[in-house]
């Protein structure tokens, strides 16, 4: 064979080594299948240590509704009973003492993460409400008009 053909062999050869080489550098040795099967997945055993040590930000409904009882209940009926909480109201963990109130997300933004007109056909996205947020009070937030705790266009504040 003449010289021009092994070219491209030896190129993609030392491309591989490179690979390898820097794969054997950068991956951790505990990475990957711990076992003799795939039961798990890719993951780093190392890492058990680290996610244990990382501290839970979220209490769940159950936290909030031993003092907050009344909004509960309105939004447990409402359609906002399947969103938990601290999705509108943030993470919990260091509530009440510090801060004494949460900070709430009152902007636009966070409402249009669902309701913004996204109709995807055959998809539970297109049964929620959307607005179209150029032509729906624009540079106006939502909790002005709307009561997120009674979503439901006739429960306008």
């Amino acid at each position: 064979m003449k010289n021009h053909a092994w070219r491209p062999f030896l190129v993609a050869g030392g491309a591989v080594a490179l690979l390898l080489t820097v794969r054997a550098n950068v991956v951790p040795s505990d990475f990957g299948v711990n076992g003799r099967n795939f039961t798990y997945g890719f993951y780093r055993k190392g890492a058990i240590a680290y996610w244990k040590a990382v501290k839970v930000k979220y209490r769940g409904r159950e936290y909030c509704q031993d003092c907050h009882e009344d909004k509960e209940k309105a939004i447990m009926a409402s359609p906002h009973k399947i969103i938990q909480c601290e999705n509108c109201h943030g993470p919990a963990i260091d509530h009440p003492d510090n801060p004494p109130k949460l900070t709430i997300d009152r902007s636009r933004g966070l409402c249009l993460r669902c309701h913004a007109l996204l109709p995807y056909p055959g998809t539970n996205r297109a049964s929620i409400p959307g607005i179209d947020p150029d032509e729906h009070n624009p540079r106006q937030a939502c909790v002005d008009c709307h009561n997120p705790h009674h979503p439901n266009l006739e429960d306008m504040k």
